[in-house]
């Protein structure tokens, strides 16, 4: 379930009936210079050589499931911790530099951008993690899209099955001018900005990022946190007043140095003050954490929720627990010693830093360099910290052709974005089923791929309907 296997099955075969290699197929991708700014540097991270099709009906599902988990999740610190959100935070496992900050820069009500991280089980999606933030890798999806859809075989494929995408950037231009109170005609002047340390090596990415957002409207530049000035009242880059900052640094970028808060400060202080707004505020981290997940997968808080959001929640989540001694339930209602248990089942779960992104800290306990003395010096250094234990979610691989024109399995990796109107487009990275690789993420070299839906009228929440689908054939 998630891939639309009628429609891949077909591509598949028009591409072997027409002898097609991948690199016909991804032509197009090399005159695209927002996507080989980026995804085309020395680390050699590929694009995959066809789109991933994704099924109407499990879209329509999956949105109304990520809409259910989104209500539970923002609901958390209301129903478990009598409203106290800094004590949520501390539980998610976040420090108290970074509580403090997402407490001082927490908007009205959380925001709605994110990408869900799913991969495709038998018995549908399941998710890995909820990304709600600004700084989300694939947003540039449809330039992606609109490569692929230059070779005709594929155009024409499209056009006959009615396929399309949305468009994630202009999405979140709507996200940005929704949540920050920028609606009517008027546009805001945006600095999209990041952290010091990384804009060093994203700049270009991110430079010609901005000049596709202009393109599609948005008055917006590209800096790092050291070149906003503030002065009489506002804040500054360059000569330009400043009226929103789209952040595309991260909330664990606040553990880089002793001096990291103190950068940050200044930007905190401003938007205390209504001096400027920030797209996403930081207290969205706080509901993206693992730790999070966790506390909506634990049996024990199963009174916080409705019938409806548990049946999203047992659809959408594998069995999540935080790193704490002690018993805890699984699926089928034991009770089990959580430690014994996790060391007694290595090959069926997986640990993970509650906050750190990029698939840093992660232990796949099934991987052939976790020994199970690697995984119990890995289990014990996690108890009690900000680690969480999921279960090994077991996928279907997707077949991709290659340059000899025949197909080769990839294990993929599904991004679906959120927003204020409910889908905003897809991406989904993968890498080869016989590389040896662990985790799936473009910073360690996975490929990037595109995704097409079905351009109907929709079916249910946030399916693509014909005014919000980029590309339409009719």
């Amino acid at each position: 379930m998630g891939a639309d296997s009628v429609v891949t099955d077909a591509f598949l075969d028009v591409v072997r009936a027409h002898s097609v290699t991948s690199s016909e197929l991804l032509e197009g991708v090399t005159e695209a210079d927002l996507l080989n700014s980026y995804y085309g540097a020395d680390e050699g991270v590929r694009f995959l050589s066809r789109p991933l099709f994704l099924e109407q009906s499990c879209l329509s599902r999956l949105m109304a499931d990520l809409d259910s988990l989104y209500e539970a999740l923002t609901a958390l610190p209301d129903r478990a911790y009598g409203g106290d959100v800094a004590a949520f935070g501390k539980a998610v496992g976040l420090t108290d530099v970074q509580v403090s900050a997402a407490l001082r820069s927490r908007g009205t009500s959380v925001s709605r951008q994110g990408r869900a991280d799913l991969c495709a089980s038998p018995a549908g999606f399941r998710l890995m993690e909820f990304n709600l933030n600004s700084a989300l890798g694939g947003r540039d999806n449809a330039e992606l899209c609109r490569a692929l859809l230059d070779h005709p075989l594929l155009r024409e494929f499209a056009e006959e099955h009615h396929l399309g995408y949305v468009d994630t950037m202009r999405e979140e231009i709507r996200n940005l001018r929704s949540e920050t109170g920028w609606e009517g005609n008027e546009s805001p002047v945006v600095a999209m900005v990041d952290w010091p340390s990384s804009y060093l090596s994203l700049s270009p990415y991110l430079r010609a990022y901005c000049d596709r957002l202009r393109e599609l409207g948005l008055d917006v530049r590209p800096c790092h946190l050291g070149q906003l000035v503030y002065r009489e009242g506002r804040v500054w880059h360059d000569d330009r007043v400043i009226d929103v900052v789209l952040r595309t640094f991260l909330i664990e970028d606040l553990l880089e140095s002793p001096g990291a808060p103190a950068l940050l400060d200044p930007l905190l202080g401003a938007v205390e003050k209504g001096q400027v707004k920030i797209f996403t505020p930081l207290d969205s981290d706080l509901y993206a954490s693992k730790g999070a997940l966790a506390m909506l997968s634990d049996d024990r808080n199963r009174h916080l929720f409705s019938e409806d959001e548990l049946a999203g929640i047992d659809r959408l989540l594998p069995w999540t627990r935080m790193m704490r001694p002690g018993p805890t339930g699984l699926e089928d209602g034991r009770r089990v010693d959580l430690l014994d248990y996790a060391l007694q089942n290595r090959e069926d779960l997986v640990l993970k830093p509650t906050s750190l992104t990029a698939g840093s800290g992660v232990v796949l306990g099934w991987d052939a360099d976790t020994t199970e003395e690697a995984w119990r010096s890995h289990l014990t250094a996690a108890l009690n910290g900000p680690y969480v234990i999921q279960r090994r979610i077991r996928t279907r691989p997707e077949l991709f052709p290659d340059e000899k024109g025949e197909t080769n399995p990839w294990s993929v990796v599904w991004g679906v974005f959120t927003g204020a109107h409910g889908f905003g487009g897809a991406a989904c990275r993968g890498v080869r089923c016989d590389s040896g690789s662990s985790v799936v993420n473009v910073a360690g070299g996975a490929a990037y791929a595109a995704v097409l839906c079905r351009n109907g009228s929709g079916s249910g929440p946030g399916v693509p309907t014909p005014d919000r689908v980029a590309v339409r054939f009719e």
